[in-house]
Order: C-alpha cells, then structure tokens, then sequence
C-alpha cells in the first residue's frame, strides 16, 4: 500500500531539507506559491522563518490549514454554533 504521506527535497535559504507531506499539503503550497508569484522553496523559507515552533512538516500543514481557512466562506451552521461558544 502506497503511503499518503509523500517525502520530498527542497532548498531552504540555501540548505537543502527533506519534507514529508501528504500530497494534499503538497498541492495546496504549489497553488498558494504560484498566486503569491513565489517558489516553492520561497514559500517554505517564509514558513520556516516564521514559525514559532514544531517542526517544519507541521508548520507548512498549519500555514495551508490557515490560509485555505481564512479564505473560506463561512458555514451557516458553524457561523451560528461559534456565536454559543
């Protein structure tokens, strides 16, 4: 069986790392670098500089978490559910 989880090499500020993400996570930092006009390895340096901790794996999950997030249209019911919480 084929793991979800894909391990891939990219140069970040200069020094080449191992990043092992789910393809989707891989997907989502392609479409987030081609909007911002970006490399990959940009986008990943970007992340890597400000984060505040964890390793670098889960700092890019978190990013495309964030970003996809704040850029969804809220759910009625979720909107109606966090007024309670």
């Amino acid at each position: 069986m084929k793991s979800p989880v894909v391990k891939r090499s990219i140069v970040v500020a200069g020094h080449k790392t191992s990043v092992s993400l789910e393809e989707a996570f891989w997907n989502g930092m392609k479409e987030i670098s081609n909007l911002r006009d970006m490399t990959l390895s940009e986008l990943v340096g970007e992340i890597d500089t400000n984060r505040q901790q964890g390793n670098l794996s889960s700092a890019i999950r978190l990013f495309v978490l964030d970003y996809f997030r704040t850029r969804a249209v809220p759910h009625p019911y979720v909107q109606e559910h966090s007024a309670s919480l």
